[in-house]
């Protein structure tokens, strides 16, 4: 059977040569679009066989001024890890500035809980816009909002195969292509990456920065490089004692963020092991742990409030002039500390 293809308000918008927030316009009426603009806007609506949905009409006749923000757990377990009250906080100032509340929302559960959460919010039309936190491989939530074509933004990447869309990121693979090949330059060649989540785009591409480089200095790469759980402490602590097993025979830590980075460098010293002498220990977010850790930890500085600021003006893009796949990459720099200064193998 043929696959009748569904007309969006893109589609409309194209065909008229308007912009998607035009057409969202005409749909409720809104007086401020002159009668040239409209009739020509009806026409490629009955043209195209177009009938907004429920969804649209009331996004069309009721601005709430309003951004949903979801988080990608629990406020607690996220509001936990440094980066998420640091981009909070670019998300909040900026979104202020620009005229938007923000409501913020949390699940508990799994990504179809997560889904169902945003459905509630555009279903129930209090909010303008979605703005996630993070992104994944084959990402349910994006791919519900592109399917109802809602205004929305991401902190993170689309993922190899996903189509384009509104995000604001770090280019992760050459920020642990640069951090890798610094530790290998020290003369660490026996590293692992230790991280949370595979699923999620951004530990997918610094995984694909860390075995670049090792593979350019002819480290052969395996699947036992890299140690995967969660993004907390507890991981990076428990990896920590299995890298202090000296038939492991590990001399440098790269980790994903720098609360993993501190549990691991805390099982290290616990172990009897110097840092860096023994092993060295690096990582990313540059937060308030890796500068106050009793050995001050070599980190990347992804600018989270930056990363928060630009998702929130894509989002408003998205809302006020329809617009759909575009993206910011937010500078990344790399502050080397005691972790893995003052000492070369």
């Amino acid at each position: 059977m043929r696959e009748i293809k569904r007309i969006t308000i893109r589609d409309v918008a194209r065909m008229a040569g308007v912009s998607p927030s035009t057409v969202s316009r005409v749909v409720s009426g809104n007086p401020r679009i002159s009668i040239e603009t409209t009739e020509r806007v009806i026409k490629c609506m009955e043209k195209m066989g177009y009938h907004p949905n429920a969804i649209a009409r009331s996004l069309a006749s009721s601005i709430s001024s309003t951004i949903g923000l979801v988080m990608p757990q629990g406020p607690g377990e996220a509001l936990s890890n440094p980066f998420f009250p640091e981009a909070l906080s670019g998300i909040i100032r900026t979104s202020s500035e620009m005229g938007y509340d923000i409501l913020l929302v949390s699940h508990h559960g799994d990504e179809d809980g997560q889904v169902n959460a945003i459905k509630a919010m555009i279903n129930a039309s209090k909010v303008d816009g979605i703005l996630l936190m993070t992104s994944r491989k084959d990402d349910k939530s994006i791919a519900y909002l592109d399917s109802v074509d809602f205004p929305y933004s991401v902190i993170g990447s689309p993922d190899n195969g996903q189509m384009s869309f509104n995000h604001a990121d770090n280019d992760n693979i050459m920020a642990a292509y640069e951090l890798t090949s610094y530790m290998i330059s020290k003369g660490f060649r026996r590293l692992v990456l230790i991280s949370g989540g595979k699923e999620l785009t951004v530990t997918r591409m610094r995984i694909t920065g860390f075995r670049k480089a090792l593979e350019e200095s002819g480290i052969p790469y395996t699947d036992d490089h890299i140690l995967v759980g969660k993004f907390d402490e507890e991981t990076g602590y428990n990896f920590g004692k299995r890298i202090s097993d000296p038939v492991n025979r590990i001399d440098g830590i790269i980790a994903t963020d720098d609360v993993l980075a501190f549990g691991a460098a805390t099982a290290l010293l616990e172990s009897g092991l110097r840092i860096p002498e023994d092993v060295a220990v690096s990582s990313f977010n540059n937060s308030v742990l890796s500068r106050r850790c009793n050995i001050p930890i070599t980190s990347i500085e992804i600018n989270p409030g930056r990363l928060g600021e630009e998702s929130v003006k894509l989002v408003i893009d998205s809302i006020l002039n329809g617009t759909r796949g575009k993206s910011v990459i937010v500078p990344y720099q790399l502050h080397k500390r005691a972790s893995t200064e003052g000492f070369t193998k």
